[in-house]
């Protein structure tokens, strides 16, 4: 099964921590002091928020995967679309050791696809996957 992932620096983790449980009538799942992350049924989301020197506002949008072949099945469809990839396996990111495949939209949006498969004790300190932007069928010329 898939959930959808949104990740979104903020500047105050409290205060945001405060308004994402009152909009989803929750506490978050993972809460640490650089991090939270709620895993909602309804809506069915991985929705995170950290305070780790980004500029605040939207990280990156994934889509999160039960096993490693609904993981390969995603990276299949991105390669079929002729999107860039960069695989990153076994990566410590989020209080999570993931495999993960990167590519960016057209609009230069990071999307992430990945398969968690533990919790870890530290937010990670992986590289930082940077991808150029996916050529657009749709554009004007």
């Amino acid at each position: 099964m898939k959930r959808m992932h949104l990740h979104i620096a903020v500047d105050d983790l409290e205060q945001n921590v405060r308004f994402y449980s009152a909009l989803f009538q929750a506490e978050p799942s993972v809460l640490e002091a650089d991090y939270a992350k709620w895993m909602l049924d309804d809506p069915r989301i991985n929705f995170a928020i950290s305070n780790r020197g980004r500029k605040p506002g939207l990280d990156h949008l994934g889509i999160q995967v039960d096993t490693e072949q609904a993981l390969e099945s995603v990276q299949q469809g991105l390669a079929a679309a002729n999107l860039p990839i960069a695989a990153q396996k076994q990566a410590a990111c989020c209080y999570s050791q993931s495999d993960k495949y990167w590519t960016v939209d057209p609009q230069g949006i990071a999307w992430e696809a990945f398969h968690s498969l533990k919790a870890i004790p530290m937010f990670g300190a992986d590289d930082v996957i940077q991808l150029q932007a996916a050529p657009s069928c749709c554009k004007p010329s």
